[in-house]
C-alpha cells in the first residue's frame, strides 16, 4: 500500500510538473512586436524626375527601343517623386561602385535606424539577446551583423544570424527565425533588420528584363525590436498571431523566374521574366491554402467549403474564378500589408482577395512615396496605417510578401493598442492620399514615343533637353 500511495504522489507530482511547463512555455512562446523604425534617407539622396532622367541618359547602351520601354515603365510604375537611391548612383557612379560606397549606403541606414530604435524603445543594446540581419544582395565579412554588434558594443553571447539572398520576403523569414527561438521558454529580446544594398546592383546594360529593377528598387530599411517576455506585453504594439511561409522553388520556372545573372555581354543584373506573374500567382494560391484555416472564422471556411464542393460537382463545366478568390478574407482580417513590388504586384493582390481602393491604398501610397524597399516595404505601408491612425485595439493585420526563389510568405498580427506613431510619414502623411498619382515623366520625356530609329538621337536629345 505504502509503494501505491507513493507511486500515486509521484504520478500526481510529474502530472503537475507537465502543466506547469505547458502553461510555461506556451506563456514564453508568444512573439511581440514591441516597436519598430523605419528608414528615412537624407534629402539629398532624393531621386525625382529629373534624376531619373539624367541617370538613364548616361546609360550609353540604350536605344529607342529601350527608352520607350523604360519610358512605359516609369509612367506605370506608381513611383512618385521623394523616393531615394544610394549616392553613388546620384553622383553618376553607377558603373563602378566600390566596396566602400556599399558599405556606406548600409552605415546610413544602420547608424541612424538602430540608434533611433534604442532611444524609442529606452532598450539597451546590452539587453539583447539575438540580433537578425537580412541584406540579400550584399554580403561583406565581417557580416553586417558583426558590424552591428561591434557598433553598439552588444553582449559577447548574443545570437546574431545574417541572412542573405532570401529577397523581398526576408522581413518575416526573420521575423519567423525568431519566432522559433522564442520556442525555447526563455526571456528573450531580439532586434531584426532589414533592408537591401542597391549600391552594387545597379544593371548598366540594355536587356530589359533586368531593367525593371533599376525602376523599381529604392533605397530604404526597417528595425524591429521583439520579444517573447510576457511582462512587455505591455508596451507591444502588436501580437504575432501566426505565419506561413511557401516556396515554390523546386519548380524550374519559378526559381529561375527572379534572379540574378549575366546578360549577354557578362554584365550583372537582377533578371526578372515573363513568368514571374505565373509563379506569383501560383507561390500566393499555396500560401493562402495554409494561411485561410488558421485566420478565418469557421463559417466562412464553411462557406468555402460549399463553393468549392458546388463548382466542383454541380457547375464543374461553367467557367468561374478560383475558389479562393471567392473567399471573403475581410471576415477575418481588418488591414492588409500587401508587398510594393509594383502597382500591377499590388493591383492583382487586392483583385485576389476582393480588396477595395481603401484596402489597397496603403500599399499603393508606400509605393509612391518610397518605392519598392524589397524586404522593408511591409513596414513602411504598416507605418502608413499607423499614422493615418487606421489601427485600433484587436484590429488583424494580414502582411503578404513576395521573394525570389520563388516565395510568399504571410502572417497575421493583433494590435495590442490603439496605435497613432507617425514615424517617417509624420511630415507628409497630411499630404495623401494625393489626388493625382500621375508620374511627371511622361511630359518631360513623351517625345520619345514620337520618334523613330530615323529620328531618334541620343546625343542631339541630350542638347535640346533644358531642365
Amino acid at each position: 500500500m505504502e509503494f501505491l500511495a507513493t507511486l500515486t504522489t509521484l504520478l500526481l507530482f510529474f502530472s503537475l510538473y507537465l502543466i506547469l511547463k505547458h502553461y510555461y512555455l506556451k506563456l514564453y512562446t508568444n512573439c511581440y512586436l514591441i516597436d519598430y523604425v523605419c528608414f528615412k534617407p537624407a534629402s539629398d539622396r532624393r531621386i525625382t524626375t529629373q534624376t531619373s532622367g539624367q541617370i538613364i541618359e548616361r546609360n550609353k547602351t540604350l536605344g529607342l527601343s529601350e527608352y520607350k520601354f523604360l519610358l512605359k515603365v516609369i509612367v506605370n510604375s506608381g513611383i512618385g517623386e521623394d523616393t531615394y537611391g544610394p549616392r553613388n548612383i546620384i553622383e553618376g557612379r553607377e558603373d563602378s561602385p566600390t566596396f566602400d560606397d556599399a558599405m556606406i549606403e548600409m552605415d546610413e541606414f544602420l547608424n541612424v535606424s538602430i540608434g533611433d530604435l534604442f532611444a524609442k524603445t529606452k532598450i539597451s543594446p546590452r539587453d539583447v539577446d539575438v540580433l537578425v540581419v537580412n541584406i540579400s544582395m550584399f554580403s561583406p565579412a565581417p557580416s553586417l551583423a558583426s558590424r552591428i554588434l561591434k557598433r553598439y558594443k552588444m553582449r559577447e553571447d548574443c545570437k546574431i544570424y545574417n541572412l542573405s539572398g532570401m529577397g523581398c520576403s526576408a522581413s518575416l523569414v526573420s521575423v519567423d527565425l525568431v519566432r522559433n527561438i522564442f520556442k525555447s521558454g526563455k526571456k528573450t529580446l531580439a532586434v531584426v533588420v532589414t533592408s537591401e544594398s542597391i549600391t552594387p546592383n545597379w544593371y548598366s546594360g540594355n536587356d530589359k528584363s533586368m531593367m525593371l529593377g533599376n525602376c523599381l528598387f529604392r533605397s530604404g530599411g526597417c528595425v524591429m525590436l521583439l520579444t517573447n517576455n510576457p511582462a512587455m506585453r505591455s508596451r507591444a504594439k502588436m501580437i504575432l498571431k501566426c505565419l506561413v511561409r511557401t516556396h515554390i522553388g523546386a519548380n524550374d520556372d519559378a526559381h529561375n523566374c527572379a534572379m540574378q545573372k549575366e546578360d549577354d555581354v557578362g554584365r550583372v543584373g537582377f533578371h526578372l521574366s515573363k513568368g514571374l506573374p505565373k509563379a506569383a500567382v501560383r507561390a500566393f494560391a499555396e500560401n493562402l491554402k495554409h494561411l485561410a484555416p488558421k485566420i478565418l472564422p469557421y463559417r466562412e471556411l464553411a462557406l468555402y467549403m460549399y463553393g468549392t464542393v458546388k463548382q466542383l460537382v454541380i457547375k464543374p463545366k461553367l467557367e468561374s474564378n478560383s475558389a479562393m478568390a471567392r473567399i471573403n478574407f475581410k471576415s477575418g482580417v481588418d488591414h492588409f500589408c500587401l508587398h510594393t513590388g509594383g502597382s500591377a504586384v499590388i493591383e492583382a493582390v487586392g483583385r485576389a482577395l476582393g480588396l477595395s481602393k481603401y484596402d489597397v491604398e496603403p500599399a499603393r501610397m508606400t509605393l509612391h512615396r518610397w518605392g519598392n524597399t524589397s524586404a522593408s516595404s511591409l513596414w513602411y505601408v504598416l507605418g502608413y496605417m499607423e499614422a493615418k491612425r487606421r489601427l485600433r485595439k484587436g484590429d488583424r493585420v494580414l502582411m503578404i510578401s513576395f521573394g525570389a526563389g520563388f516565395k510568399c510568405n504571410s502572417c497575421m498580427w493583433e494590435v495590442n493598442e490603439d496605435l497613432q506613431d507617425g514615424d517617417v510619414w509624420e511630415d507628409c502623411i497630411k499630404n495623401y492620399p494625393p489626388q493625382t498619382l500621375v508620374n511627371p515623366y511622361l511630359e518631360k520625356y513623351g517625345w520619345v514615343n514620337e520618334d523613330t530609329e530615323e529620328t531618334f538621337n541620343r546625343e542631339e536629345r541630350m542638347e535640346s533637353l533644358k531642365w
